[in-house]
């Protein structure tokens, strides 16, 4: 992964305490007076002066614009920015805590369990690419980090699921946070939402991409998916 820091003068007015929201950042458009490419990143840290953003590299073809801009950004460059979005934080207040994602959500779970407060428990599985990406993360001595290493994201689905179906927890109350590709995180919801019934309130689940789309194409299948769900 590769982090960049945005900030100057047009960061003033950006609200605080948005670590772990979101930002749309705008890319110049593939042709010339087309549209701006938006796409969608965690702030993995804010200052004062600035956020960081880290951005998942991908080789060849599966390099986006996103990951081309970060790439070659230098100081000095200039990049519009929309937002921010609200973060998701995990709730307070909860006995243990189930935590999954790959390298896309990996900010975002940072943010959210280095908030947890110091005697927090609970178990978090993070896929990633190499074992080099493994990140240092100030969570709480009682939660439990697994490094689940996979060279080709977004073809094993049930990755995550299987780790959280490992993990030995305690009897409590529960919540989950959990964000990754499209088809690993329908098993996910299948875990958390179908048999271990958890609730809108101790549950966030979401998918950041979709192998084989982008990000454009991974926001209508979201929404077919979301519609076809049961109310």
């Amino acid at each position: 992964m590769i982090r960049v820091s945005l900030g100057g003068p047009g960061l003033a007015g950006f609200p605080p305490d948005f670590a772990g929201g979101y930002v749309k950042l705008m890319l110049a458009p593939a042709t010339a007076g087309g549209k701006p490419v938006v796409r969608t990143y965690t702030i993995r840290h804010q200052a004062e002066d600035a956020i960081a953003i880290d951005f998942a590299l991908h080789g060849g073809e599966a390099a986006g614009p996103a990951t081309r801009w970060a790439l070659s950004a230098t100081p000095g460059d200039m990049i519009e920015v929309g937002g921010p979005g609200l973060p998701k934080p995990l709730p307070q207040g909860r006995d243990f805590y189930l935590v999954a994602g790959d390298m896309t959500a990996l900010p975002a779970i940072g943010v959210n369990l280095e908030a947890l407060p110091a005697d927090a428990r609970g178990f978090a599985a993070i896929e990633i690419q190499d074992e080099r990406d493994r990140q240092d993360i100030a969570a709480p001595e009682g939660v439990e980090i697994a490094w689940l290493v996979n060279s080709e994201p977004g073809q094993r689905p049930a990755l995550l699921v299987d780790a959280l179906r490992s993990a030995a927890r305690p009897e409590g109350s529960l919540a989950a946070w959990a964000a990754c590709e499209f088809s690993a995180m329908k098993r996910l919801r299948e875990y958390l939402r179908g048999e271990l019934a958890l609730a809108p309130a101790d549950l966030y689940l979401s998918s950041y991409w979709k192998h084989g789309m982008i990000e454009d194409e991974h926001k209508l299948a979201k929404q077919q998916d979301a519609a076809a769900q049961p109310s």
